[in-house]
């Protein structure tokens, strides 16, 4: 266990139909490095992103009034919770945010399949709102200002879905939707979007972009 970070909590968030157990390795890695790590297991099938943002994250950041930086990791939906909860909230001075493969202008998936019932069951109401039209709720959030870092990949394991998503891809999210206006730094990594915060430089990065405010690049 590295020396505690002085009153600095990461909350962890989860994907689409995962649990925080996805995030484990991860959570670790923070608790390690000193950080106050909470890993937020929330029902992303069960719910819209309004209720989500406004319920389970927003119920997490109110119990730590006191702290003096609230960072977040998110995977894949969890950014756009953030993004969502980011609208109306704000985070302490200094606070940072790692978006992992997040679909900030939605997922081409999400356009062919958003009619399909298995899809439907599988995903939930948040499934629904994360199509690249103009009126998805990604495409419909304004910018934050908060310091942003993101990696995704572009590595596909699914050559189906990888067809139908324009460009680089991770086989769910091409890697132009990962970005975000305003971001401080973007890292495009060789891994697929289902396991990519188990990747061990993405681990790395992750925590010298909550520390310095960018990622690490060589000289």
């Amino acid at each position: 266990m590295g020396k505690q970070i002085n009153n600095q909590y990461v909350i962890l968030l989860h994907g689409m139909a995962r649990t925080s157990r996805s995030m484990w390795w991860m959570s670790r890695a923070l608790k390690q490095a000193g950080y106050q790590a909470i890993n937020l297991d929330y029902p992303s099938t069960r719910h819209n992103i309004q209720r989500l943002a406004n319920k389970p994250v927003h119920s997490a950041v109110q119990q730590l009034h006191k702290a003096e930086r609230i960072h977040f990791v998110t995977h894949s939906l969890g950014g756009i919770l953030v993004r969502h909860y980011l609208q109306t909230y704000t985070l302490p001075k200094g606070s940072r945010i790692v978006m992992l493969a997040p679909p900030n202008h939605g997922s081409e998936v999400t356009d062919r399949l958003i009619n399909w019932k298995p899809y439907q069951w599988l995903n939930g109401p948040a499934g629904q709102q994360l199509g690249t039209n103009s009126n998805s709720v990604p495409n419909q959030l304004k910018p934050i200002d908060i310091e942003v870092g993101i990696i995704t990949g572009n590595k596909s394991t699914n050559p189906l879905f990888s067809s139908w998503i324009p460009g680089q891809d991770d086989g769910k999210v091409s890697v132009n939707s990962a970005k975000l206006n305003g971001l401080k730094d973007f890292l495009v990594v060789p891994t697929g979007h289902t396991f990519i915060m188990n990747n061990a430089n993405v681990i790395a990065q992750t925590l010298y972009f909550l520390e310095n405010g960018c990622f690490d690049r060589p000289a």
